[in-house]
C-alpha cells in the first residue's frame, strides 16, 4: 500500500504547487465571483433542471434539489427513475427486491453499465449483502449509501464526450454536491428531524440531518459541515422455489409404478421466507472552499457513510428432491406441460426418517456497507484564454460479513406433503405435515454453514488535470479541451471462513437445542396470495449465535474458503483531447479519448487433494488450492461527437455518436476456478475477458413550448461488442498434473462454463413532456422503449421493453403536493445458481406533501410503494417459463421538520 499512498501525496503536492505558483501570478487578475443559485420549490427545480439539459452541449438529463437536502423522491434513485430512459433495481446479486431502490441503470441495461460518480470523480462502494461481496460483485454503485441530503443537482449523461471519465457503456450519473460559496448568504444553518414508518414492521425510527455553511463577506472563503443519521426497519415476507425445478430421472425408483413421471419437472426447495433488517445510515460531509486569488480557487472535499444493515432470513422449505424419486404422489396428480403442478404425498411409517422439509436460519449480525472519499481540488484561470484544473482524490468503500450464525436443520419427517400450482404470477399453494415445533426438527439432516470474516474492500487512488483553452471569439472553434488521469483501483477479498459442523460435539442431538424461540408474525404472507405455511417457529438471532458456538467449526485453517478469496487490481492512464464548436444557431464537439488498464487479476484454483502440484497449498477441508495470478492489459481509443441545432427560439435538435467502455464484473474476471485435468473441464471466472465497447448512436428533438416545459422526442441504439454473458467456450490453461509429470510446463485446451465476451445491441425511443398548468399545477410524463438481445437472440439483462413514468405536482406559496407512478416491464434479471431468471413488469406509486408552516418551517410527509407492490419473479425451464420468487415489503412514510435559518 506504500505505492498507492505515494500516488496520492505526489498528486496533492502537485495541486499546492501549481496553487502556490498561481497565487504569485495571478494578483492582476479580475475577479469573478461565483454564481450563488438558490432554487426553491417544485417549480424552481424544473425550471433549473430544464435549463441545464437546454444549455449542455451533449444530451443529459438533470434532476436540481427542490431545497437544501429535499430531491423530488426520497432518494436519489428513486428520483432517477422518473426521467426517461432511466431503470431502477433494489439489489445487485440473486437477493430479490427490497423496498429502497439501490441501483441505477440506463436505456434497458445492467447497472454495471452504468457509471456513477460523485462531482464528476468515482466513488468507492460496498455492499452489505453477502452474494454482493463475494459471488455477483459487479461495478455499479450502491445508491442506499448516498442519502438524498448530499445533492444539489443530478445529471445523466446520455451521450458521452470526450472529457468524461469513461466507465459507463450506456452512459454516467454524476451526483454534484454544494459548494460553501454557491449559497447566496453569509450563514445558513438547516436542520431536519423526522421519523420513517414501515408499515410492514409497524415500526417508527427516527431520522436526522443537520447543515451549516459558512462565508466571509468577500465570497473567497467558505465551510460547509453536513451530518445525516437515519434508522428504519425493513421487513420482507417471500416466496421461493430456492433450487429451481428438479427433473425425475428415467431410472428412478417411482417410474416403475408411475411411467408417465419420467422426466417430468417439480418444484424443488419451496420456501416461506420471512426476512427481517434494521438499516441503519449515518455519515457526513466537509467541504472547505477558498478562493485564494481571483485566479485560483481551491476546494477540499469530504465524504463518509456506513450503512450498518443487521439481518435475519429465515425459509421453512419443502425438500421434494427427498421424496418425489422414490415415492408416488396419490392418485389424481395432474401434470401439465411436463410439469409435475399438483401432487399430495401421504405420510410414511418406515423407520427411516426421511426429511419432507428443510429449514435454512441465517443470521448476519454487523453486516455493513460503508463509503468514503476524500478530494483536494485546485481551480486555475492561468490566462485569459486557458484554465487548468487539478484534482487529487482517494476513495474507499467496503463491504462486511463478519458474522453468519447459521443453522439448516430437517423438518416433517415422514410426514407428507402437497403442492399445487397455479399461474405464472401466483405463489405456489404448498403444505407439510407432521408438527412444526422447535422440539422435533431433525438436525441429523441438516447442515451448519456460512462465510464468516468477509471484508471486502473497493479502493481507488486518483490524479487527474483538465485544461480548457479558449479560442478567438470570431473562430468557429471556441474552445480545445485537453486532459490526463492515471488512477490506481482495487478491488478484494482477502479471507473468508466458510463454517461446518464440529463433529466432536454433540450437533445432531435435538436435546442439545433450546425448545422455545420466536415465531413469523401473525400477518405473514398477507400480501401475498397463495396457500403456504404459517406461525413458523424460529431460533432467535442471540439463540443462534449461541447454537453456532455450541457446534460450529470455524477453524481459520481447515475452514479457509479460498473459492471466495479474490483480487482485481487496475491501473488506468487516460489522456483525451475535445474540441468544441459553435456557430450562428449551433454548437458541438469532436473528441478522444484514450484509455489503458493494466489488470493483476488473482484468484485461487481448486486442485485435487494431495495432488503434489509445486505452490499447491494444502490443509483446507475444501481440497487444495494454487494462488493464482493473471495479468490482463488493454487500451482503447473511444472517440465522441455531439452536435446541438437551436432550429427555433425553443426548438433543439441533437445528434451524438460515441463508443463507450466498461470493464468486467469483478466477479466475472476473478471467479474461482475450478479445473478437471483428466477431463480439461471446469467452472469459474474468466480473467481473460475483454472490457465490453459500446458503439452508441443517439438522436433526440427538444421543444421547449412554454416556461418550464418540454416536449421530446429521441431515438437510440447501441451495439455492444465483447458483451458479458455466460457459456461454454475453450481456454487454454496450464494442465498442473501433465507439467508436474513432465517436469516442464504443459497448457491443453479446457471446456469450461465461465463468462464468455459475446455481442448484443439495444435499440429504442423515448417520449417526454413537461408542462405548467395554470399558476400552481403542472405535469410530467416520459415513455421509453427499448429492444434489446444477445448474440444468438438470447436476453440482455436489464431490459425491459416498456418504461413511464407519470406525475403531477400543485405548488403555492405555502403548500406543494406531488404524487408519481412509475411502471417497468419484465426483464431478464441474471442467474441464480444454474437458473435464468426474471422480473415481472412492476409499478409503484409515491407521493409527497410540503407545508411552509413559517418562512424558516416546513413540516413533508413523503411515501413511497404506496401501492404496495408484489414483485414476482420467474424462471426459464425445458418446460418454459415457471414461477420462482414472490416478495412483499410493504409501504414507507418519511415525516420530517425541516428548519432553515
Amino acid at each position: 500500500m506504500k505505492y498507492r499512498k505515494s500516488v496520492l501525496t505526489s498528486a496533492i503536492v502537485t495541486c499546492l504547487a501549481f496553487s502556490a505558483h498561481a497565487q504569485e501570478a495571478g494578483q492582476t487578475q479580475t475577479a469573478t465571483d461565483l454564481d450563488t443559485v438558490q432554487v426553491v420549490g417544485i417549480r424552481g427545480s424544473v425550471e433549473k433542471s430544464l435549463d441545464t439539459k437546454r444549455d449542455a452541449q451533449a444530451r443529459v438529463e438533470v434532476v436540481t434539489a427542490e431545497d437544501i437536502g429535499k430531491l423530488p423522491a426520497k432518494n436519489v434513485a428513486d428520483t432517477l427513475r422518473e426521467l426517461p430512459g432511466v431503470n431502477i433495481s433494489s439489489s445487485s446479486a440473486s437477493e430479490g427486491a427490497f423496498d429502497e431502490a439501490d441501483r441505477v441503470s440506463l436505456r434497458g441495461t445492467n447497472p454495471s453499465l452504468t457509471q456513477t460518480l460523485v462531482n464528476g470523480h468515482t466513488i468507492g462502494t460496498g455492499d452489505w449483502f453477502v452474494l454482493s461481496q463475494v459471488a455477483n460483485v459487479g461495478r455499479s454503485v450502491s445508491y442506499s449509501l448516498l442519502p438524498s441530503e448530499i445533492v444539489d443537482q443530478v445529471v445523466v449523461n446520455k451521450s458521452s464526450q470526450a472529457k468524461l471519465v469513461e466507465g459507463g457503456s450506456a452512459g454516467s450519473v454524476n451526483i454534484i454536491t454544494r459548494k460553501p460559496l454557491q449559497f447566496a448568504d453569509n450563514l445558513t444553518t438547516e436542520a431536519s428531524v423526522g421519523a420513517a414508518y414501515s408499515d410492514l414492521p409497524d415500526k417508527t425510527e427516527p431520522q436526522v440531518s443537520a447543515l451549516l455553511n459558512w462565508k466571509n463577506d468577500a465570497n473567497t472563503v467558505g465551510v460547509m459541515v453536513q451530518g445525516f443519521y437515519e434508522k428504519r426497519s425493513l421487513r420482507r415476507d417471500g416466496q421461493e422455489v430456492v433450487g429451481g425445478y428438479g427433473v425425475i430421472p428415467d431410472d428412478a425408483a417411482v417410474v416403475a409404478t408411475n411411467p408417465d413421471l419420467a422426466g417430468v419437472l417439480y418444484p424443488n426447495l419451496l420456501g416461506a421466507v420471512y426476512f427481517d433488517q434494521t438499516r441503519e445510515r449515518k455519515g457526513g460531509v466537509l467541504d472547505v472552499q477558498v478562493k485564494a486569488t481571483d485566479s485560483l480557487t481551491l476546494n477540499l472535499n469530504g465524504f463518509y457513510s456506513k450503512l450498518e444493515a443487521d439481518n435475519y432470513n429465515r425459509n421453512y422449505m419443502m425438500w421434494a428432491s427427498q421424496f418425489v424419486n422414490t415415492q408416488a404422489p396419490n392418485p389424481g396428480y395432474v401434470i401439465k406441460n411436463g410439469v409435475l403442478t399438483q401432487a399430495t404425498y401421504a405420510p410414511t411409517n418406515s423407520a427411516t426418517v426421511t426429511p419432507y422439509g428443510v429449514y435454512d436460519m441465517i443470521s448476519r449480525p454487523n453486516a455493513s456497507s460503508e463509503s468514503k472519499y476524500l478530494t483536494l481540488d485546485a481551480d486555475w484561470q492561468a490566462s485569459d484564454n486557458l484554465n487548468i484544473k487539478f484534482q487529487a482524490g482517494t476513495t474507499d468503500g467496503s463491504g462486511k460479513s463478519p458474522t453468519q450464525d447459521v443453522l439448516e436443520t430437517g423438518t416433517a419427517g415422514n410426514a407428507g406433503a402437497s403442492w399445487s400450482m397455479g399461474g405464472l404470477g401466483d405463489p405456489i399453494d404448498w403444505s407439510l405435515g407432521g408438527v412444526n415445533t422447535p422440539a422435533n426438527h431433525l438436525p441429523q439432516n441438516g447442515w451448519i454453514f456460512g462465510g464468516q470474516a468477509i471484508d471486502v474492500k473497493d479502493s481507488e487512488d486518483w490524479f487527474a488535470a483538465d485544461g480548457e483553452l479558449f479560442a478567438n471569439a470570431d473562430s468557429v472553434l471556441s474552445s480545445f479541451d485537453f486532459g490526463v488521469r492515471y488512477s490506481e483501483h482495487e478491488r478484494k477479498n482477502d479471507f473468508e471462513i466458510a463454517q461446518g459442523p464440529n463433529f466432536a460435539s454433540n450437533w445432531t442431538d435435538i436435546s442439545a437445542y433450546p425448545t422455545t424461540g420466536g415465531s413469523y408474525p401473525g400477518d405473514f404472507g398477507g400480501d401475498l396470495d397463495g396457500n403456504f405455511p404459517r406461525g413458523i417457529w424460529y431460533y432467535t438471532p442471540s439463540q443462534l449465535a449461541q447454537i453456532n458456538a455450541d457446534f460450529a467449526n470455524r477453524d481459520p485453517v481447515s475452514r479457509f474458503y479460498f473459492s471466495d478469496v479474490y483480487g482485481v487490481k487496475e491501473k488506468i492512464s487516460a489522456a483525451y483531447v475535445q474540441a468544441n464548436f459553435a456557430g450562428t444557431a449551433w454548437s458541438g464537439n469532436i473528441g478522444l479519448r484514450y484509455v489503458k488498464t493494466d489488470t493483476d487479476v488473482r484468484y485461487n484454483q481448486s486442485l485435487p487433494v494431495n495432488s503434489g502440484i509445486p505452490g499447491a497449498i494444502s490443509g483446507s477441508a475444501f481440497g487444495d488450492y494454487l494462488p493464482t495470478t493473471v495479468q490482463n492489459d488493454y487500451s482503447r481509443v473511444l472517440p465522441s461527437a455531439n452536435l446541438k441545432f437551436d432550429l427555433s427560439d425553443d426548438l433543439v435538435a441533437r445528434f451524438a455518436v460515441s463508443q463507450t467502455m466498461t470493464r468486467p464484473d469483478y466477479s466475472a474476471l476473478a471467479g474461482s476456478l475450478s479445473l478437471d485435468d483428466l477431463t480439461h473441464t471446469g467452472s469459474g471466472g474468466n480473467p481473460q475477458l475483454k472490457p465490453i465497447v459500446s458503439t452508441n448512436y443517439d438522436a433526440n428533438l427538444e421543444w421547449y413550448f412554454a416556461p418550464r416545459a418540454l416536449l421530446s422526442v429521441g431515438v437510440f441504439a447501441m451495439q455492444l461488442n465483447d458483451y458479458i454473458n455466460f457459456g461454454t467456450t475453450t481456454i487454454s490453461y496450464k494442465d498442473q498434473a501433465a507439467s508436474y509429470a513432465s517436469g516442464t510446463d504443459v497448457y491443453a485446451d479446457y471446456q469450461v462454463s465461465v463468462p464468455v465476451n459475446t455481442n448484443g445491441n439495444i435499440k429504442g425511443f423515448e417520449v417526454a413532456y413537461q408542462q405548467p398548468i395554470g399558476e400552481f399545477f403542472g405535469v410530467s410524463a416520459n415513455y421509453t422503449y427499448a429492444d434489446g438481445e444477445a448474440s444468438g437472440g438470447g436476453p440482455l439483462n436489464g431490459t425491459s421493453k416498456n418504461t413511464y413514468n407519470l406525475a403531477g405536482y400543485f405548488e403555492n406559496d405555502r403548500f406543494s403536493a406531488r404524487v408519481s407512478w412509475n411502471w417497468r416491464d419484465d426483464f431478464y434479471a441474471g442467474v441464480s445458481r444454474t437458473d435464468e431468471f426474471y422480473q415481472k413488469s412492476v409499478g409503484a406509486l409515491s407521493a409527497s406533501l410540503s407545508y411552509h408552516v413559517t418562512d424558516w418551517m416546513t413540516v413533508s410527509l413523503d411515501g413511497l410503494n404506496l401501492n404496495n407492490p408484489v414483485y414476482k419473479y420467474y424462471t426459464n425451464s425445458d418446460a418454459g417459463f415457471l414461477p420462482y420468487a414472490f416478495y412483499a415489503n410493504g409501504r414507507q412514510y418519511y415525516l420530517n421538520l425541516r428548519f432553515k435559518f
